[in-house]
């Protein structure tokens, strides 16, 4: 199969006829590039899922062009969310409800739940629209490799395993959305991101944070495999210290290691191989992946600084830790 990248008005019509007649497509979000079909099609959700070599029992997200339309594929849900739909869609933020009974299972992973968000992304919104239909869709990499925010990352994983990929430009939130289970008495964050647990309790007056104990079933994409893991290896380190003395010693031990650090440190590693993540929680939350997709092509290990555990960096470090494999220094 030759993919093709491809853009604008153009591509969007291209793609729209893929859906349609059973395919699947890679197309920009603001969070990451997401692997999409159309959401009521069984067959070809299945498609989605061997192009990544993604497990059956791992549900996808419903990308929807306008939040009036959850009705489409939920049976239902409280009303004193709406305060949060009016903020926060379109955005970074998905919502778990109950699904309605034409969703299949295979997008669900058997749940009687369903994610759904709307893009914030215009190429995203106009995409869905011209499907005419919902758009299932996990972010369009390799499983448990790093999510893609280029066209070029996705083309580095999907390249001969789809037809088409819709080129947005990069993504400007960097990581995948918040998933937020309002389906019981107080909402519970099963995955953080961008719209951060502060932000939620700011308009609903209070929510719960995941424990992130190993569980059965999943009710979020991310929950129970290994992630955004890079082709080399990856750790996390407590401080500039320890991440100079990794470094020292992969060093010696000739190995060719790089560190990732905001750029307030850049001066702490003269003489040392160094990515700069940027400054401020935003840049760092839309640089994390690319720095990650650039250095392990050349490197052999990507020793990542501790980012910091609050606001929108605890969620960039929920990407990182789950990129090391839980590994810190």
């Amino acid at each position: 199969m030759e993919t093709l990248i491809d853009s604008g008005r153009a591509a969007i019509e291209r793609g729209a006829r893929i859906i349609q007649s059973g395919g699947i497509v890679a197309f920009p979000t603001e969070t990451v590039y997401g692997l999409g079909a159309c959401a009521y099609d069984a067959e070809a959700i299945s498609a989605v899922f061997a192009a990544k070599g993604r497990p059956m029992d791992n549900p996808l997200i419903v990308h929807l062009a306008d939040s009036k339309d959850i009705s489409d594929v939920s049976a239902g849900y409280d009303s004193r969310y709406e305060p949060l739909i009016e903020k926060f869609m379109p955005g970074p933020l998905t919502l778990v409800v109950k699904k309605r009974g034409d969703v299949p299972d295979c997008v669900t992973a058997g749940l009687d739940t369903v994610g759904v968000r709307v893009p914030s992304h215009a190429v995203a919104r106009e995409f869905i629209s011209a499907c005419g239909v919902p758009i299932a869709a996990p972010s369009a990499n390799l499983s448990t490799k790093i999510s893609p925010t280029t066209a070029y990352h996705v083309f580095e994983d999907m390249n001969g395993r789809i037809p088409l990929i819709i080129d947005g430009g990069d993504c400007d939130v960097g990581i995948e959305s918040t998933v937020l289970d309002i389906t019981g008495d107080v909402p519970v964050i099963l995955r953080p991101g961008a719209v951060t647990a502060e932000q939620i309790a700011s308009v609903l007056g209070q929510v719960k944070t995941h424990d992130g104990k190993v569980i059965a079933a999943a009710p979020a994409p991310g929950m129970k495999y290994k992630h955004y893991a890079p082709s080399c290896d990856c750790v996390v380190a407590s401080s500039p210290d320890s991440a100079m003395q990794e470094y020292g010693r992969r060093a010696a031990a000739g190995g060719n290691p790089v560190i990732l650090c905001i750029r307030e440190h850049m001066g702490i590693y003269a003489g040392f191989d160094v990515v700069d993540l940027g400054s401020g929680e935003d840049e760092i939350c839309r640089n994390i992946y690319a720095a990650m997709h650039g250095a392990e092509k050349r490197y052999d290990c990507i020793i990542c600084e501790d980012l910091g555990h609050s606001g929108v960096l605890a969620s960039v470090m929920n990407r990182v830790n789950k990129s090391a494999g839980g590994k810190i220094i």
